[in-house]
């Protein structure tokens, strides 16, 4: 009878931890605390980067994933003449810009999309 009880107690930890992978799989990291399928990604419409003039690298704190990768992209991607692409293995963001930007603007965007820009450069 203990046998069997231990076995039950296995199998549901096993079952429990498989959900939950399968859940990570399908719907992107708890990192985000989404509990949604991520957001569909933002396409820019001009992908000739002889188009953008100004080029920015921003060091963005607490990107952990694919998601949140898409996440800030999506969030300057959503502006016509702004082409980002996040680097989460650096906690980067290459930005591309039909314009100049100003910091602070940048700065407010990465905040709007729930995350901390901790530098900026201008190359």
């Amino acid at each position: 009878m203990g046998n069997v009880l231990t076995i039950a107690a296995l199998v549901a930890i096993v079952a429990f931890a498989v959900y939950g992978t399968v859940k990570r799989i399908r719907f992107g990291s708890s990192c985000c605390g989404q509990k949604d399928p991520p957001d569909k990604k933002v396409k820019v419409q001009d992908r000739n980067k002889a188009h953008y003039p100004f080029r920015y690298v921003l060091g963005v704190d607490g990107m952990h994933c694919a998601n949140c990768a898409r996440r800030i992209e999506n969030a300057f991607n959503r502006t016509e003449g702004r082409w980002a692409k996040a680097d989460i293995s650096k906690n980067e963001v290459e930005l591309c810009s039909k314009q100049e930007e100003a910091e602070k603007t940048l700065s407010d965007i990465v905040s709007q999309a729930g995350y901390t820009m901790v530098s900026f450069t201008q190359s």
